[in-house]
């Protein structure tokens, strides 16, 4: 087996831009810390999303992927499988593969949380 020729590395959020993704609308912003593209992983899509008041993304479901999401500040509305939850500072949300969701900041200051998923592609066969 070749070499892992990647580096580990310590970076500062600070030095990371913030995006607006497709079907991400009103100010839905999220960064970019540890992707294939970012950081050359293979298993983790690891970002932090900014959403100002009334931004949102459409729903959504994934083939394969998972997805854990930990508001870190704000509040909003999770939808899930059909209903909306709220979300809250410290709540954290599990997404299997294929369920319909969406989240959207309907607070009056920014809604900021982390999302993990994995794997980095929707088009991984499930072993």
């Amino acid at each position: 087996m070749a070499a892992d020729r990647r580096k580990a590395f310590i970076r500062n959020i600070a030095e990371v831009p913030w995006l607006e993704s497709p079907n991400h609308f009103g100010g839905a912003l999220s960064k970019p810390l540890v992707m294939p593209d970012t950081a050359g992983s293979h298993h983790i899509d690891y970002r932090i999303s900014m959403y100002q008041p009334k931004a949102y993304v459409e729903t959504h479901s994934h083939k394969v992927q998972e997805q854990v999401y930990h508001v870190i500040d704000g509040e909003g509305l999770m939808y899930i499988d059909g209903k909306d939850h709220v979300a809250r500072k410290h709540d954290f949300i599990f997404l299997p593969p294929g369920v319909p969701h969406a989240i959207s900041n309907t607070g009056l200051s920014d809604l900021v949380f982390l999302v993990v998923t994995s794997p980095v592609t929707d088009n991984e066969k499930i072993k």
